[in-house]
């Protein structure tokens, strides 16, 4: 089963947020609709990077290692692959 590991903003260079899910539609909603205390304190709703992986244990490795990065990398991670910041919801695919 395919797991994400994904990344959201406020806005471009704005807060951000990584996580990781099975569901990645179903939880950028719960994002949007305010059901995550950090995302809707800082107003986070901008669907900007996600990762596709194969299992558990990969997706939980690749979003620990990305949560202790310097801010700045996670930037040019996001940069790299949306350099307009882009909401990229409507890119997940239907699995």
């Amino acid at each position: 089963m395919t797991h994400f590991v994904y990344i959201m903003a406020s806005r471009p260079f704005g807060a951000l947020y990584t996580g990781r899910t099975r569901d990645l539609r179903s939880r950028v909603a719960a994002h949007r609709a305010g059901l995550s205390a950090h995302t809707a304190k800082y107003n986070i709703g901008r669907l900007v990077w996600f990762e596709p992986l194969d299992d558990f244990e990969t997706s939980l490795r690749r979003e620990r290692s990305i949560k202790r990065w310097h801010r700045a990398w996670k930037i040019a991670l996001i940069t790299s692959a949306n350099p307009d910041w882009r909401d990229d919801t409507s890119e997940i695919p239907d699995l």
